[in-house]
């Protein structure tokens, strides 16, 4: 399975991922804000790192924006690789690898795991990202 489009999107949680996930790629700041409550959180990746000194993710739309806008929207192109999709409850876990061309022409690969939460009317409450900084550097090639 390699595109989103392979998965059904009848789960509210998978179908809120599925727009996310376009959203992004498309590098569309103000669709992918859309999808999100006024109170969510986006933690990736989860606990800290450089993009999350504290640990604690970025609460809010105004904080998910910075996040757009200093990491997102700095990339020159992103594509989602979806392996697999398990949802339940009001929660989808994607498993992806993402791969991204940074400016200059900079290759990289996140390999992980993106748990998607929706409250009853679809919005996004959370977006957790598990993957390790590392292993994301390590797969980094100089154009």
């Amino acid at each position: 399975m390699t595109t989103t489009e392979a998965l059904p999107a009848e789960h509210p949680a998978r179908l809120a991922s599925q727009r996310s996930i376009a959203a992004v790629q498309a590098k569309d700041k103000d669709a992918w804000l859309a999808l999100f409550a006024d109170d969510a959180v986006v933690e990736d990746p989860v606990g800290r790192s450089f993009l999350d000194e504290s640990g604690l993710g970025h609460r809010g739309k105004e904080a998910i924006g910075a996040f757009f806008d200093n990491n997102i929207a700095t990339v020159e192109q992103i594509r989602f690789e979806l392996h697999d999709s398990f949802a339940t409850g009001d929660e989808v876990a994607n498993v992806a690898t993402i791969h991204m061309t940074l400016p200059g022409g900079t290759t990289s690969r996140c390999e992980g795991v993106f748990v998607y939460r929706v409250r009853d009317d679809g919005k996004l409450v959370s977006l957790r990202a598990y993957w390790e900084v590392d292993r994301m550097m390590a797969t980094m090639t100089q154009a």
